[in-house]
């Protein structure tokens, strides 16, 4: 029999005039794209605890697979489509290589093309929260989020989100059409975004989804680097787990797994944690595909750390060892 699990999530609200979301979300990306294999029967099985435990904010995106995420998630909340906010997101060239910045595609065109694609793989009727997922430098943001609020008067798309922009971008989109969300990496060990995208997201009455809070699983502790990844696992290129700079970095998971101890928590449930401590528009979505771990990022929701404790890790940020992203990956990020 399974264990009684705990109370459901509380809840953010999704930017000034958005929807109210678990404080804690789920990136589905891992299901089927970036990270190796992964068991389709026990990542449905996921999602569904997920929404089970008050998991409501789902992202994915058309670049994920190309196409596959997008239709596992549908499957998987087909008969529960009103208790999730889904979240999908669009911006390249599919079929071009993903993430290169010779593959980000801006065009209004391509927002329209990629909102009904989107739509058909869900099997839904609206979108909850477009994003675009990289911007294209070669198209005016202005042009990109026009095209994008167009969906919204078509009833295709209910709020808009941006990834990975800076503070410039974030004023510009916004005059054109209230944003909801800014989704950018953003953990223990990746704060590029504090110094002058959150002040600006804030002031905009915007919310913070935070990918990756996890560190793509190695604030975890579940790999030690890349090295022993399965072939095709994106994290074969990602610098600070290559093997000159993982064993630098273990440091800073022996200091969460240190904090973790002392409270019965484990080194993610530290690190996720934080990641809530830095406001109350902060709405993480770390990815996982399966159940156990599922249900102990859920559960760091209730960690409350002290100042002390916040202090410590703060400086943790100060040891971090390479680049998150490779040159022709960071190309496509705005600072």
């Amino acid at each position: 029999m399974e264990q009684h699990l705990p109370d459901r999530l509380s809840q953010r609200l999704l930017g000034r005039n958005g929807p109210r979301v678990g404080s804690v979300g789920l990136g589905c990306m891992g299901m089927s794209h970036g990270y190796g294999p992964a068991d389709e029967a026990e990542s449905i099985a996921t999602l569904h605890r997920a929404i089970d435990r008050g998991v409501t904010l789902l992202d994915t995106a058309e670049a994920y697979g190309p196409h596959k995420n997008e239709e596992l998630v549908g499957r998987a909340i087909r008969g529960r489509r009103d208790e999730v906010v889904l979240a999908t997101k669009f911006g390249f060239r599919i079929g071009a290589s993903t993430f290169a910045r010779q593959s980000l595609d801006g065009t209004p065109e391509n927002a329209k093309r990629a909102a009904e694609g989107s739509l058909k793989r869900l099997d839904v009727d609206v979108i909850d929260l477009y994003y675009l997922h990289r911007k294209d430098p070669a198209v005016p943001i202005e042009e990109t989020v026009g095209a994008m609020a167009e969906l919204v008067t078509a009833g295709k798309v209910r709020h808009l989100g941006l990834s990975e922009v800076n503070a410039e971008t974030l004023r510009r989109a916004s005059a054109v059409h209230p944003i909801a969300a800014l989704q950018s990496e953003y953990s223990v060990w990746e704060r590029g975004i504090e110094e002058s995208i959150i002040p600006a997201a804030r002031a905009l009455g915007i919310a913070i989804v935070p990918f990756s809070p996890l560190g793509r699983g190695f604030l975890a502790g579940s790999i030690d680097g890349a090295k022993g990844l399965p072939a095709g696992d994106f994290r074969h290129n990602v610098p600070r787990l290559d093997d000159e700079n993982a064993p630098r970095n273990a440091a800073i998971v022996a200091a969460l797994r240190e904090i973790g101890e002392r409270r019965g928590a484990t080194a993610a449930q530290v690190a996720l944690a934080w990641v809530l401590h830095r406001g109350p528009d902060i709405i993480p979505i770390p990815g996982t595909t399966r159940r156990k771990h599922l249900d102990q990022n859920i559960d760091a929701a209730d960690i409350k750390l002290t100042a002390e404790e916040m202090a410590l890790i703060d400086g943790l940020a100060a040891r971090v060892a390479g680049d998150r992203y490779t040159a022709e990956v960071a190309r496509t990020v705005e600072r």
